[in-house]
C-alpha cells in the first residue's frame, strides 16, 4: 500500500517518519442511493491515532451529507459521489485541526476532554497543550463519543491490588501457622507456669499487707520533718556579702549584662535597616507585619471555613495573588497545619480539595513540591508518612506514576538530596518499579 507523509507541509520531506496510507475511494450505488466508500479509512485512522468514526463524521459535517462508519465491518460511507482529491483535502483540514500539535506541528498528539467539556490536544513531543476551536461541528460528536482512555494505568493498578491481596492472604496463613505452633509449645509448659504464677501472687499479697502496716508511721514522720524544716527556715536571717571580692564580682556581672544589652540593641537596629532595604526578603513583608505567605494561608483558611464545595476551589485559587507554588504551599498548610500524626488519613479525608486544585496542566508537580516542603518543615511523624500520602494520592488518580518518579529522581540528584524525605519515599518508589516490571512480564 502506497504511503505518504502526514501533513501537506511535510510532503517533500523524504526523511519524515510519520506516514499514513494514501486514500482509496469507491463510488457505490446509483441515483439517490449513490454513496462514496473510503475503502482504507481504518488504516488511515490508525496511522493518525484517531477513531475512524471521527474522520467519517468530519467528512459528513463538511460536505453537508449523511455519513456512517460501521464498527463491525470497518466500512466508511458518505452519501453522494465525491472525488478522492476533495476528500483528501478535507482529511488534510482534519489533520490540522485534530491531529497536529499547534505548537510544533508534530502529529503525535492525544485528544483530552477537560472537566469543563473543552477539547485539547496534548503533544507527546513538546508537551504543548493545544485548544481546539469548540465552534467546529465535529466537537459535539467528540464530546458525545470521547476517545477510549488508556487502559494500561488502570490495568496496572488492578493487577497490583490483586497481587497485594494475595500477599495479605499468604501473610495471614503464615500467622495462623505460627499461632498453632506457639499454642502446641505452651500446652507442654502450662502446668508449671500456673504454679509459678500462683506463688508470685501470694508473695505480692504479703508484701502489700506489710507495706500497708508501715505506711502510716512513715507518713507521720514525713509530716513532722516537713514542719520542722518550715520552722527552721523562719529563724534564718539573710545577709548580703559585703567583702571586696564579692563587690567586684557583682560589678563585673552588671557590666557584662549592660554590654549584652548594647549588643542586642545594635543587632536589632541592623535587622530593622536590612528589612527596610529589602522588603521582598523572607516572604514580602507588608505594612502590617504579615508576610504574603501568611496572608495566603489566612485567606484560604477563611474560604475553607465557609464550607464552600471543593469544585469551586480552583476558581478561588486562581483569584489569589502569588505563583502557583506559593498558592499550593499555602493550601497544603491551610488543610493540614494542625496535623502531626495521621497525615495520610487526613489527606484521604480532604483529597477532593487536592483533586480540584490540580485540574490544570503542571499542577501535579507543584503539589509534589508542596508535600516535600510541608513534610520537611513539619514534625518527624509527618515526614515518616510521606510514602503513605503519595500512595493515597496515586490510588485516587490524583498523582500520576511518571510524575512521581520524575520528582523523586530530581530530588535525589538535587541540592537537597540528603533530606530524610527521600529515604522515606524510597520504599514506595521501589514498589512502583517492581509492580511495573511484574505487569510487563505478565
Amino acid at each position: 500500500m502506497a504511503l505518504q507523509n502526514i501533513g501537506a507541509a511535510n510532503s517533500d520531506d523524504a526523511f519524515y517518519r510519520y506516514k499514513m496510507p494514501k486514500m482509496i475511494t469507491k463510488i457505490e450505488g446509483r441515483g439517490n442511493g449513490i454513496k462514496t466508500n473510503v475503502v482504507n479509512m481504518v488504516e488511515i485512522a490508525k496511522a493518525l491515532a484517531r477513531p475512524a468514526s471521527y474522520t467519517t463524521k468530519y467528512f459528513g459535517c463538511e460536505l453537508g451529507a449523511q455519513s456512517k462508519f460501521d464498527e463491525k465491518t470497518g466500512t466508511s460511507l458518505v452519501n453522494g459521489a465525491h472525488d478522492t482529491a476533495k476528500l483528501a483535502g478535507l482529511l488534510e483540514n482534519f489533520i490540522k485541526k485534530y491531529v497536529q500539535c499547534y505548537g510544533c506541528g508534530n502529529p503525535e498528539t492525544e485528544i483530552i476532554i477537560t472537566k469543563m467539556q473543552m477539547i485539547t490536544l496534548k503533544c507527546a513531543a513538546c508537551g504543548f497543550v493545544s485548544d481546539v476551536d469548540m465552534r467546529d461541528k465535529l466537537t459535539t460528536f467528540i464530546l458525545k463519543n470521547p476517545p477510549e482512555a488508556k487502559k494500561s494505568s488502570k490495568d496496572k493498578k488492578a493487577m497490583r491490588r490483586a497481587e497485594k491481596e494475595r500477599l495479605k492472604e499468604g501473610e495471614a496463613a503464615d500467622e495462623e501457622l505460627k499461632k498453632i505452633k506457639k499454642e502446641s509449645k505452651k500446652k507442654g509448659t502450662s502446668t508449671t507456669s500456673k504454679d509459678a504464677a500462683s506463688k508470685g501472687a501470694a508473695t505480692k499479697k504479703k508484701n502489700k499487707n506489710s507495706d500497708e502496716d508501715h505506711s502510716p508511721a512513715h507518713s507521720q514522720a514525713d509530716e513532722n520533718e516537713q514542719v520542722a524544716s518550715d520552722d527552721g527556715d523562719n529563724d534564718v536571717q539573710w545577709q548580703t556579702d559585703t567583702s571586696l571580692e564579692a563587690a567586684r564580682q557583682r560589678i563585673q556581672e552588671q557590666l557584662s549584662a549592660v554590654t549584652a544589652d548594647m549588643v542586642m540593641l545594635s543587632t536589632n537596629e541592623e535587622k530593622k535597616k536590612t528589612a527596610r532595604k529589602s522588603p521582598e526578603r523572607e516572604g514580602k513583608v507588608h505594612e502590617n507585619g504579615v508576610s504574603a505567605h501568611e496572608k495566603l494561608v489566612h485567606e484560604i483558611m477563611e474560604y475553607l471555613k465557609k464550607g464552600s464545595p471543593a469544585t469551586q476551589l480552583k476558581s478561588f485559587l486562581g483569584s489569589l495573588s502569588g505563583t502557583s507554588q506559593e498558592v499550593m504551599d499555602a493550601l497544603f498548610i491551610a488543610l493540614f497545619h494542625d496535623v502531626k500524626k495521621g497525615l495520610a488519613k487526613e489527606v484521604t479525608k480532604k483529597k477532593s480539595y487536592l483533586a480540584a486544585a490540580i485540574q490544570e496542566e503542571g499542577w501535579q508537580m507543584v503539589l509534589l513540591h508542596s508535600i516535600e516542603s510541608f513534610c520537611g518543615k513539619a514534625s518527624p511523624e509527618a515526614a515518616k508518612e510521606v510514602a503513605l500520602v503519595l500512595k493515597v494520592l496515586y490510588d485516587n488518580d490524583i498523582l500520576e506514576e511518571e510524575l512521581i518518579m520524575e520528582w523523586y529522581q530530581k530530588g535525589v540528584a538535587g541540592s537537597n538530596k540528603s533530606s530524610q524525605i527521600w529515604k522515606n519515599v524510597k520504599p514506595f518508589i521501589e514498589w512502583l518499579q517492581n509492580a511495573e516490571s511484574e505487569s510487563e512480564e505478565e
